[in-house]
């Protein structure tokens, strides 16, 4: 008798999670659905940037929260889509944040010689500061000078997305920064070339600029490629040299945001997780586990695949929580401090070349 009233509660309380579950599960869909359609246009449009101009110059993280924003300024999703919005927005990017360290390899920069890699570092944190700097001079918050600078120091977007949960920012304040990463991106990757014979720069020394200065290794590829096979390895290896960066600055980033101190910090975290977020340490841990070779090839493939497709809707996520309306306000400002940032950089990195000799 006792054994069946036992199995009735477990059966009640097994069907009681049952439905808990499906309201859970129903209250996330219909935002996941719409950032998924978001994404798959991108996707679309992606393709179709590709086969029209020979490569896409804007990538599917860009045009994903482009058309987000752009479909969240002309029509207000129903608040039944905001769960699902924000979850896509934050816990999504935050493990995709964990599985990009499973691509950092930290003993193939062994190789390029210790003196490069400190300058890289130096660039990296040199150019964070001046930018900041800059972005504050010009009157932008604290978070978007912190975003703008960052996403020009170290990888472009994807720095921004992935120090924005690490700053509280919001999805009106990712997408200004990362609108114009994105023009700018761009840009370097059509200036660039000329600028090698008006600066006189060897392919050694090109390849370096360019992999200080590109945001995304694609672009590297795009920036290098009509150089020469030196231009396009120096510059990759360069470039993941800075993303491999994004660790410490996320780190010190989160370390200043507790104390309150430096880089104009607004307010003050409390120790433990909310100094150090769970997805950093996951993005380190993924990082020594592939240095140690701890991470067979195919699950590092599947892991950059999953961390790509959970950035893309993310990203959508973030475009559909902002009004363009409000971006397009404050973006003179923005303009500069990243235009300013970027300029900043050029001249740090062609400080190194100089400093370190390189032919």
């Amino acid at each position: 008798m006792a054994s069946r009233a036992i199995h009735v509660r477990s059966s009640i309380q097994g069907r009681a999670l049952g439905r808990q579950g499906a309201r859970v599960l129903r209250r996330f869909v219909p935002g996941m659905l719409l950032c998924l359609v978001v994404a798959a246009v991108a996707w679309l449009a992606a393709l179709g940037e590709s086969a029209l101009l020979g490569r896409a110059w804007l990538e599917w993280l860009v045009l994903a929260i482009i058309l987000g924003a752009g479909l969240r300024t002309a029509w207000r999703p129903p608040r039944a889509f905001d769960p699902g919005i924000a979850f896509a927005a934050k816990r999504l990017l935050e493990i995709a944040v964990v599985l990009l360290g499973a691509s950092l390899d930290a003993a193939s920069l062994r190789q390029s010689g210790l003196a490069l890699l400190l300058g890289i570092a130096l660039v990296v944190f040199l150019a964070l500061a001046l930018g900041y700097g800059l972005g504050r001079l010009l009157g932008l918050p604290h978070r978007l000078a912190v975003l703008v600078a960052a996403g020009n120091a170290i990888c472009g977007n994807s720095a921004i997305a992935a120090i924005a949960p690490v700053l509280g920012a919001d999805g009106e304040e990712v997408t200004a920064s990362i609108a114009f990463t994105a023009v700018l991106g761009v840009l370097v990757v059509l200036v660039l070339p000329p600028l090698m014979a008006l600066l006189q720069l060897s392919q050694l020394q090109y390849g370096v600029l360019a992999g200080l200065t590109v945001y995304a290794v694609p672009q590297v590829l795009a920036a290098t490629a009509p150089i020469s096979a030196l231009s396009v390895q120096i510059g990759t290896l360069v470039k993941l040299v800075r993303v491999l960066m994004l660790g410490p600055v996320i780190l010190m980033i989160a370390c200043l945001a507790g104390s309150g101190k430096g880089m104009g910090a607004a307010r003050r975290r409390p120790a433990g997780a909310k100094l150090l977020p769970w997805f950093i340490l996951g993005f380190l841990g993924m990082a020594a586990l592939r240095s140690l070779g701890l991470l067979p090839e195919l699950a590092r493939s599947g892991m950059a695949l999953t961390a790509t497709f959970l950035t893309i809707l993310s990203m959508a996520a973030l475009g559909l929580g902002v009004d363009m309306r409000t971006v397009v306000r404050s973006s003179p400002r923005v303009c500069l401090a990243a235009g300013g940032s970027l300029l900043l950089l050029g001249a740090i990195s062609l400080g190194l070349i100089a400093a370190l000799g390189l032919a």
